[in-house]
């Protein structure tokens, strides 16, 4: 098992927990269709915070429980920087930025 894999688990729930706290958090599970979508961050189907909700927690969870390798590189908060400078959010994706930071931190930290 990687050593990293519990500070990840960690810094996923915290991920979970920002969304919920800033009310991204949806109850509605968007269409088949829109989760099928091969574009990046299924950019052309989803908001952002749905990506997070329901393919990039999930993704990760299925890595961390079945012993997966880990990605050798994430880019998810600069992707978070590109989506909320096109927002008016008044600065409630900071926190969240500030966590997609630190995972992304971790996932190239030296194994």
């Amino acid at each position: 098992m990687d050593p990293r894999f519990s500070k990840i688990a960690d810094q996923l729930l915290l991920i979970e927990r920002e969304l919920r706290i800033q009310g991204w958090w949806d109850d509605v599970t968007p269409s088949a269709e829109a989760l099928s979508s091969v574009e990046p961050f299924s950019v052309d189907t989803l908001d952002f915070e749905q990506w997070l909700q329901w393919i990039f927690l999930p993704r990760m969870k299925a890595i961390l429980e079945q012993d997966l390798p880990l990605p050798n590189a994430s880019g998810i908060q600069e992707m978070a920087e590109m989506v909320f400078a096109g927002r008016n959010v008044q600065g409630k994706d900071r926190q969240l930025q500030v966590l997609l930071k630190d995972f992304d931190l971790l996932i190239t930290a030296a194994r």
